[in-house]
């Protein structure tokens, strides 16, 4: 064996690993230690009140509507308790004729809608071939939701010989 032969590849060797060690270890030294806390904020006085959120701008110009804080929600269930779904839930003010919201029950009989409170609601359940029954429902301010069930009874079939 040729002794110049062997020594070119620990040459590299050696580049290689003082490479190493000078230039890349230090990074991963560096990732290991802890960062540092953030500066401590100057201490406000103690009676200052608390920051009112800043409004949010938006670039078209458009206004965000506030959510409706009053929650009304119930579940529609038939005549044999089980639930029962696409049933028209219509909702109106106390004492108007013209509904103001009108929504159906999901897949488990259930409907959910939000609402103005300090107003009194009528809740309508309108199902087919049963009889249409409501609830009345305060939306005041002390509670923040009215959870409402709704068992239907059967419509009593027509007589043969009555018009339908």
């Amino acid at each position: 064996m040729n002794p110049t032969r062997l020594n070119i590849p620990r040459t590299y060797l050696t580049i290689t690993t003082l490479f190493f060690v000078a230039l890349v270890l230090p990074c991963f030294a560096a990732a290991q230690q802890p960062v540092p806390p953030p500066p401590a904020p100057s201490e406000a006085p103690a009676t200052a009140p608390p920051a009112a959120p800043a409004p949010e701008s938006s670039s078209t110009g458009r206004h965000k509507s506030k959510i409706p804080p009053f929650l009304i929600l119930g579940t529609v269930f038939n005549e044999r308790a089980l639930a029962f779904p696409g049933v028209e839930v219509k909702i109106r003010r106390k004492g108007e004729k013209k509904f103001r919201y009108d929504i159906y029950t999901n897949s488990r009989g259930e409907f959910a809608i939000r609402v103005p409170d300090g107003i009194e609601y009528e809740v309508v359940v309108r199902p087919k071939n049963y009889k249409e029954q409501s609830q009345i429902v305060a939306a005041n301010m002390a509670d923040i939701q009215k959870r409402l069930t709704f068992k239907l009874e059967t419509s009593i079939p027509a007589k043969a010989g009555e018009p339908k």
